[in-house]
């Protein structure tokens, strides 16, 4: 046994982070679970001495929640102590270092006296005659900054200080500089700036500039313990100085403009601003690293004579390449998502020229750009005098530090590269906020988006402390609002918002982190904002009970609407909004419970009563009929639990009949797509919802796998069939929001579903489907990770084969599928039934089902898969002789004749006839063979 890892508020080893509801989570691996008991212990200077120690308490969670006030400027060394029933100790440690807190800053804001320049450098050179001990930097600037010492830059994260409503809160950033100023005496400290989200152009219809100011600003201090004891600050003051650097243009749209060929000069006193210090906070933004860097996997030489790099997968970052031009080549490197015709594309961008121009100094280096990104799969090069080379050019993937937490694994490649775009949406759109995308003259924090999105997101990486930050920044702007929710956050000064499911991401975001989490801090920060959304909507409301009246989204971008022209789809925007507003209600409700605020409950619980009595009046027959016959509608009905549990079954019975008439193939938009087959697998309909998910054609998750695609689109057509791109203005290539899917891979093909907030109980009830046979993945649960490998029609006995991990501290109900009364095998012990607890370990299951995985065919199997097995035909050909009608007119069954069975067929063709008696026959042979597909895979017959 041993403590594996040690998490402060969901991070490692924080430096300069908020830190208030301090709590520390620790995972323990074991091989199986004893009774332990935990101790933490927390000092500054010596561990005989601690600031903070628990007495041995009994392991009944993970983690301390910690009462602790906290010094500024201090470093904390932690220590988790386990202790058995025999006395023996295994110990983790760590530490966390707080920022500036709320000590007022020394420094001064420091600027250039020219608004105008783009990129702005200032500098002081410093002399330091004693050896440091210790050396620690506070620094934020505006817009975006990267800071040097001595030429080297301070830290591994870019874009400092990231985005925020910056007129708000302004983060700042600490960086420990010990060993830059061990390394000489004299030393020189520099930061770059440039326009970013602060002072760039941002939002639509060519946007607006200088949202939240016009003028490149500085404050920093450097913070220095010598060995003899003595301290010194070096603030940004009068001593700096300033001048233009080498950035000649860069916006966050834009890209930007380096001209190494320019050598800084010209440099003057800085300016001192008069700027209010107040807004200064320690950070809550995780760093946006360069997470991975990807090499060119191919070198295009496309029909218009153009050279275009190819690598290989649709992310966001930037390009790095290494410079071998003659001094003054001037190099244009656009950026683009797709080809079309076999050509570089970037259309879809609209106003966002994210192209990068280098022009060269004729030294051989590496070369990036500084205070952009972008994103892209190809990128088209202009303007070199020399061969291009694979091994020249990188592109450096930038997200925020989130390391990831879950991965599924099927048999079927196209599933697995879903998947994997999945992934890479969220990494290419969680830098700093989570954007809608991050090519076009958006990329901008659309709070739908990120709600539909939040459980999926929570399972694939770490996202807590991301979603902390963002959940302050939604919790800011509502402040500014009356508690209206914005569309995005922050709001780039658009006042735009108060729709719902949007608008809920204020309630749903916060609730989700904590039931994936465990952890309530994200509840306590925004409890004032979600009640006050939750106002905000019953103050502006049309009706008493239900949301009406106010400006909707609807299911955006369904494919039912009876406008083509509208996105909105054809739910009813009312009934859409007046659900959220019961579930927003109901959360708050229970966030009021777990904060203890005891009237707050009963008010808002009540409230929730109110508002689902009067959708039930309004939209809900007393007999379980909705009034709205969309998949998006019967979703939020069983979704949301807004029908008797005694109606679901008809309310699921009917949302499976409209799919029937919508042919099996989703209709549904943002809204009702997260939900449509997790419904059904828990209403009893998985095989279904897993034809639904693994569908190829238009609309479908695999259509985009199938023409190409590497990240989710934005709309389920974002390119046509014959790889053309959806004319629609609105067309991006890297939109997270249909990825939300993957939830019910994890909680339904994998199995893995929470009990209890943190995942501290949980049930593993895998659904099997004949098309996924074997299925492995993991969730790395607050505890640790869960982890799963299945196997169904493992040999011919039609056995199931199951690896489960479960890890400490976590309590397991298994519930298998067709294991009632069936003898179960876990790790050499019999067990009679497949329901049962499991805790700490590794478990080797099998059984063999009560109804074997192989499927057959069906009475209801269309003419067209029928025809297309010849020994089915030869059977049915013994019987009837139906078939000829096919085989004389093959068009027929690529027609819709060929999409129904036989026997409605019979029933509504006059010049089909089969006898009742031949009809039976049929049927029978029918439901006792194999599907081709299952016969091709295993010899069954």
């Amino acid at each position: 046994m041993n403590i594996s890892s040690i998490l402060i508020n969901h991070m490692t080893e924080p430096i300069g982070f908020q830190l208030d509801d301090l709590r520390i989570d620790f995972v323990v691996a074991a091989d199986q679970f004893i009774q332990l008991t935990k101790q933490l212990t927390i000092w500054t200077e010596h561990p005989d001495q601690p600031v903070y120690q628990t007495e041995k308490l009994p392991f009944d969670t993970n983690y301390f929640e910690v009462p602790l006030v906290l010094s500024p400027r201090t470093r904390y060394q932690v220590k988790v102590t386990l202790e058995d029933q025999n006395q023996n100790q295994v110990t983790g440690t760590t530490f966390f270092e707080t920022g500036k807190m709320n000590e007022v800053f020394e420094a001064d804001w420091i600027a250039h006296s020219d608004k105008t320049i783009q990129n702005t450098l200032f500098k002081k050179e410093i002399t330091l005659d004693t050896k440091v001990k210790q050396a620690r930097l506070y620094i934020t600037g505006l817009g975006v900054y990267e800071t040097y010492i001595d030429g080297e830059k301070v830290g591994d994260e870019y874009l400092t200080p990231g985005v925020s409503a910056y007129d708000q809160w302004l983060q700042v950033q600490t960086y420990d500089v010990t060993e830059a100023f061990n390394k000489a005496e004299k030393h020189e400290l520099l930061v770059s700036t440039g326009d970013g989200w602060y002072k760039g152009t941002l939002g639509f219809d060519g946007g607006m500039a200088n949202i939240y100011g016009d003028h490149h600003r500085i404050i920093a201090e450097y913070h220095l313990e010598y060995e003899d004891g003595s301290r010194e600050i070096i603030p940004t003051d009068q001593t700096w100085l300033t001048t233009s650097g080498k950035t000649t243009k860069s916006e966050i749209y834009y890209g930007e403009d380096l001209d190494d060929t320019i050598l800084p000069e010209n440099w003057q006193p800085v300016m001192i601003l008069d700027q209010d210090k107040r807004l200064l906070q320690d950070r809550l933004s995780l760093p946006v690293k360069i997470m991975e860097r990807l090499p060119v996997q191919e070198i295009l030489h496309t029909p218009a004579d153009e050279y275009v790099l190819d690598f290989g997968q649709n992310q966001t970052g930037w390009l790095e390449f290494y410079n071998r031009e003659p001094k003054g080549t001037k190099l244009v490197f656009q950026m683009g998502e797709i080809l079309q015709k076999e050509n570089f594309y970037r259309d879809n961008l609209r106003e966002a020229r994210a192209a990068f121009v280098y022009i060269s100094d004729g030294e051989e280096k590496w070369v990036r750009p500084h205070f952009t990104f972008y994103g892209y799969r190809y990128v088209k090069v202009e303007g070199n005098t020399q061969p291009l080379k694979p091994e020249d050019f990188q592109a450096a993937v930038l997200y925020s530090e989130m390391p990831t937490t879950g991965t599924i694994e099927t048999t079927n490649p196209k599933v697995n590269r879903f998947f994997q775009n999945v992934l890479w949406g969220q990494k290419s759109n969680f830098l700093d906020i989570p954007t809608d995308c991050p090519q076009r003259d958006e990329r901008l924090g659309w709070t739908g988006d990120a709600e539909v999105f939040s459980n999926t997101a929570a399972l694939n990486m770490n996202v807590f402390p991301f979603f902390k930050k963002y959940a302050k920044d939604i919790a800011v702007e509502q402040a500014l609002h009356d508690g209206m929710v914005p569309m995005y956050a922050p709001a780039m000064g658009n006042s735009d918002g108060g729709a719902a499911v949007w608008g809920d991401a204020a309630t749903i975001i916060p609730w989700n982190m904590y039931q994936i989490y465990g952890d309530p801090a994200i509840l306590r920060q925004n409890y004032p904002a979600m009640k006050s959304w939750v106002e905000w909507i019953r103050q502006n409301s049309s009706s008493d009970q239900l949301w009406t009246g106010t400006f909707q989204f609807g299911d955006w971008l369904a494919l039912d609407g009876e406008n083509p022209a509208l996105p909105t789809g054809k739910t009813e925007e009312d009934f859409i909004a007046s659900v959220y507003y019961y579930y927003s209600s109901i959360i708050v409700a229970n966030t009021a419970d777990i904060l203890d605020f005891p009237a707050d409950a009963a008010h808002y619980r009540q409230q929730a009563q109110q508002i689902k009595q009067a959708i039930l009046e309004e939209y809900i027959t007393a007999n379980g009929r909705l009034a709205i016959d969309t998949q998006t509608a019967y979703a939020l009905a069983l979704h949301f639990e807004l029908v008797p549990e005694s109606q679901r079954a008809r309310v699921a019975k009917d949302l499976v009949a409209r799919l029937k008439k919508d042919n099996d193939h989703l209709t549904t938009g943002f809204v009702g797509t997260p939900f449509i087959c997790q419904v059904l697998s828990r209403c009893g309909y998985h095989k279904l919802a897993t034809k639904i998910f693994l569908l190829e054609d238009f609309p479908s998750w695999l259509y985009a796998v199938n023409l190409g695609a590497t990240t989710i689109w934005e709309r389920w057509n974002s390119v046509e069939a014959d790889g053309s791109m959806n004319p629609e203005g609105m067309n991006s290539l890297n939109h997270y929001s249909f990825g939300a899917i993957m939830e019910w891979a994890y909680n339904y093909l994998l199995g893995i579903q929470s009990d209890a907030p943190g995942y501290q109980k949980a049930t593993f009830a895998p659904l099997f489907d004949y098309r996924l046979k074997q299925i492995k993945g993991h969730f790395d649960t607050p505890y640790g990770k869960l982890a799963v490998q299945s196997q169904i029609e493992a040999d011919s006995e039609h056995t199931i084969k199951i690896n489960l991990t479960v890890p400490f501290g976590i309590t397991v109900n298994v519930d298998l599928p067709r294991a009632e009364n069936v003898p179960v095998t876990v790790n050499n012990q019999q067990k009679l039934g497949g329901k049962f607890t499991l805790t700490c370990g590794t478990y080797a299951i099998s059984y063999i089902p009560s109804e074997n995985y192989v499927e057959h065919y069906t009475s209801e199997t269309p003419a067209a898969e029928i025809m297309a097995d010849n020994l089915l035909v030869k059977k049915i050909d013994q019987i009837d002789p139906v078939l000829d009608f096919f085989r004389n007119d093959p068009a027929a069954i690529q027609g819709g004749l060929g999409t129904m069975s036989l026997t409605k067929l019979n029933t509504l063709l006059p010049f089909i006839q089969i006898s009742p008696e031949n009809l039976a026959k049929i049927n029978e042979v029918l439901a006792e063979t194999p599907i081709l597909s299952e016969r091709e895979a295993v010899a069954v017959v």
